[in-house]
């Protein structure tokens, strides 16, 4: 289920697009977009030993192995992950959407 804001988000982004553009955008954005959930559920298992999840799903893989590294920056940056997970979701949502919206416009 999408946000709020990015539901007002992707219809802004989608309003140009015909009918069949706007249902192959929706096909291929929610096979790819992240659930805030998903990244909560990630985030928490920072604290279990396996920090930095949460930066990997979101393709932060130079965050995701520095969190890794250092257990989370000594769980700082897990804490502060944990406070900020649903704009962690939201950045990687909205980046995914550009690209689909770009590949679903290049493609028709």
């Amino acid at each position: 289920m999408l946000e709020p804001e990015e539901m007002t988000y992707i219809q802004g982004l989608i309003k140009d697009m015909n009918d069949q553009q706007a249902q192959q955008f929706a096909n291929i954005y929610m096979n790819r977009r992240k659930d805030t959930q998903t990244i909560l559920v990630a985030t928490v298992v920072g604290f279990l030993g396996v920090a930095g999840v949460q930066r990997f799903l979101t393709n932060q893989t130079g965050m995701g192995l520095l969190y890794l590294f250092t257990a989370g920056l000594c769980l700082i940056g897990t804490i502060i992950d944990l406070v900020n997970y649903r704009s962690l979701t939201f950045d990687y949502n909205i980046q995914i959407a550009h690209q689909t919206a770009t590949l679903v416009k290049s493609v028709s």
